[in-house]
């Protein structure tokens, strides 16, 4: 009786071959984002008192592969969206500051990463990219915490912008003093899919 080890070699090599695309493709995947699920928050330091508000995120895509540290995409922020309570204080901040009649988007698109992201559970990496405010590209590394489970991921980061450094104007008035650097929270959640 012959062997049949050979016969079953070549089966099972040409089984996992043609089993690696569809694996390597199982790392590639986008994350759609939710802009209802998701926000902006962000704090401005005074010296009478802090300052704090919310923008609204108007939409998003983030393409990744898992298994070769690749990501594109972008998020888009309204500026206009931008949220203090404050009547006069929004229309200073969206006329003086980020002048909204001429940008009326705040973005940022991915364009590299460092660490891992597991295919469910949490995970923290490095994204780095580009983001663009007040009509002025900037690039921009930010720590990202990353939460996975079935198809729903939840992306934070936290990251400061030295909104005057970048050329806006500085808001403060007589001796109402405010920092230069705005601190930002963002929450993106949405689903995954291959």
């Amino acid at each position: 009786m012959k062997s049949s080890f050979p016969a079953m070699f070549t089966a099972a090599v040409l089984l996992l071959s043609g089993l690696a695309p569809c694996r390597a493709l199982a790392q590639q995947q986008r994350f759609s984002v939710n802009p209802d699920a998701s926000s902006v928050a962000f704090k401005l330091s005074g010296s009478a008192h802090d300052t704090e508000g919310t923008f609204h995120v108007k939409s998003g895509a983030v393409d990744f592969d898992r298994s070769a540290a690749k990501i594109s995409g972008l998020v888009v922020v309204s500026a206009g969206s931008g949220n203090t309570g404050n009547g006069p204080r929004d229309e200073r901040m969206w006329g003086e500051v980020l002048e909204i009649s001429k940008f009326a988007d705040i973005s940022f698109a991915p364009k590299s990463y460092q660490g891992t992201i597991a295919a469910s559970g949490d995970s923290t990496i490095q994204v780095s990219g580009i983001f663009t405010v007040h009509g002025d590209a900037h690039e921009l590394t930010v720590p990202m915490q990353i939460h996975i489970e079935g198809g729903r991921c939840t992306a934070k980061t936290h990251f400061v912008v030295p909104y005057v450094k970048w050329g806006m104007k500085d808001p403060s008035i007589f001796i109402l003093k405010v920092a230069k650097e705005v601190d930002v929270d963002l929450t993106l959640t949405g689903q995954l899919a291959q």
